[in-house]
């Protein structure tokens, strides 16, 4: 085994990442886990004092780099608000249809999973999720200010409406192993903020 170093947390992090997006999370046992990342029991309950402390620490991660990402796309200086927010969700369409399963979306992959096993994990996703809601409202709220996105009512509520729509549209997806439902959502989402 692997003598202990101060990366070891991050080790463990990285490997259960890969192994959570090709069999979610309760389809990786600690066993297995631990010999991938060639770490120590021991070792893992020094950081994580249960396996759900490691699902919510992997999550938290998880969703502090998607945060930077989602970031780098809807601050995008280069580009108008109304072609910031249809950057996002092609990105989405990338990422979910890539050959990679560490590509796409750990909150698509493991929100109706947790939903039954941890309601702290849950919580977790939840505040990812309305994060991500609320950056979208806000670019949003600029296309209108600017002109690039048409008049709403109620940004947040075409936010919420958009992302959920993508949510169901990736699950079916991944059921179908097709992209037309990503490309349906990819359609409407485009329709929804065309310039008048």
């Amino acid at each position: 085994m692997k003598t202990e170093t101060p990366d070891t947390k991050s080790q463990i992090l990285m490997v259960g990442r890969k192994l959570t997006a090709e069999h979610g999370y309760a389809g990786v046992g600690l066993n297995q886990l631990l010999t991938a990342a060639n770490v120590p029991k021991g070792s893992f309950y020094h950081y994580f004092p249960s396996k759900e402390a490691y699902g919510c620490a992997l999550l938290e991660e998880f969703i502090a780099q998607y945060r930077a990402s989602l970031a780098e796309t809807l601050n995008d200086p280069t580009r108008n608000a109304h072609d910031r927010f249809l950057a996002y969700f092609e990105g989405w369409k990338r990422h979910q249809t890539s050959p990679n399963p560490e590509d796409r979306c750990l909150v698509v992959r493991l929100s109706a999973e947790v939903a039954d096993l941890s309601e702290n994990m849950s919580q977790i996703l939840q505040r990812g999720v309305d994060c991500i809601v609320e950056s979208l409202s806000d670019v949003l709220t600029q296309g209108i200010a600017e002109g690039s996105v048409p008049h709403l009512d109620d940004p947040t509520l075409l936010a919420r409406s958009t992302y959920y729509q993508w949510l169901g549209a990736s699950l079916v997806a991944g059921l179908s192993h097709n992209e037309e439902p990503l490309n349906a959502a990819m359609t409407a989402t485009i329709e929804a903020v065309r310039p008048g």
